[in-house]
């Protein structure tokens, strides 16, 4: 149906009056007596009946009156949703991507800040297969992604930050105090498994066969360093928390591991949208190193 007829349905409904609806609706009476039939002859109902000073809704015209009244306040809102957003009253839920890592490192301060400045925002952590990240993006499945994430070179996207790889054991390990001169193939270390840099890292130096872990997340890694004389290639960022903990502690590695940037990543077709907007300026603020380089960008043709 025809949004303009529901909007002089309700008007005639609110005000009992052409004449006040077309005033309502800065039309002129015989547009809104013109869009009455039409609605008649497709409801099949005379709706509204004279009266005295203006006319009376039908039951019909009754029972949609107030749905009727929803919906277009439905509609008016979403409208305005999209073309504004005020995080201290919104409710809306965004859809991040981010790996254990990034759930440690980003989640606690966001959703400090989150509480405070947007407490009635939802935010929804997805994990998933690497190949599922960018379908997820141009899908809307996905908002925004966060991490170090290579495939995803052709959306938009922001640095926010460089990493490295740290090896971190317990504190009174036996080589704890070695500092520059730790001999890598004196470890036996845990490793992560998707985690494809650490790997690389031992493989090169053929210390694969040092590994005595190997475990999916790093959920459980700083208790079995605390207990063990294993060591792990962990991201500084990750290895600073848990050194905080009192039983690790936290070396420059004398492995050859690349340094990454951990990236935010979006589709093109959000990047006007206010509420998206906003959060991915929050996430740039409270973890962007900033600098040369650190401009926002999308690929060609997105804009």
């Amino acid at each position: 149906m025809d949004l303009n007829l529901l909007q002089v349905f309700d008007a005639v409904y609110r005000e009992r009056s052409v004449s006040r609806a077309a005033t309502r609706l800065g039309l002129s009476q015989p547009a809104i007596s013109h869009a009455l039939r039409r609605l008649r002859l497709e409801l099949k109902d005379p709706l509204f009946v004279r009266a005295p000073g203006g006319v009376m809704p039908t039951a019909m015209a009754e029972q949609l009156g107030r749905t009727v009244a929803g919906a277009l306040h439905a509609l008016d809102a979403a409208i305005h949703q999209i073309h504004h957003f005020e995080p201290a009253s919104s409710s809306r839920t965004f859809r991040l991507y981010m790996t254990d890592i990034g759930e440690l490192v980003f989640l606690p301060p966001l959703m400090d800040v989150l509480q405070q400045r947007a407490p009635g925002l939802r935010i929804e952590v997805e994990q998933m297969a690497l190949e599922a990240i960018l379908p997820g993006l141009e899908s809307g499945a996905l908002d925004l992604a966060v991490g170090y994430l290579p495939p995803l070179a052709d959306v938009s996207q922001h640095r926010l930050l460089r990493e490295r790889y740290v090896i971190v054991l317990r504190r009174d390990h036996p080589l704890a105090g070695a500092g520059a001169g730790l001999d890598p193939a004196a470890l036996d270390y845990v490793l992560v498994r998707p985690h494809a840099e650490a790997r690389r890292a031992l493989q090169q130096q053929r210390l694969e066969s040092r590994v005595r872990l190997v475990i999916p997340h790093f959920l459980v890694l700083p208790g079995v360093l605390a207990r063990t004389d294993l060591a792990a290639l962990v991201p500084s960022r990750m290895a600073r928390l848990f050194v905080e903990r009192g039983e690790l502690v936290a070396l420059d590695s004398p492995l050859a591991t690349a340094a990454f940037d951990v990236r935010l990543y979006w589709y093109w077709r959000a990047e006007h949208d206010p509420g998206h907007r906003w959060l991915r300026e929050l996430l740039i603020a409270l973890f962007g190193e900033g600098g040369a380089g650190d401009a926002p960008r999308a690929p060609d043709g997105a804009r």
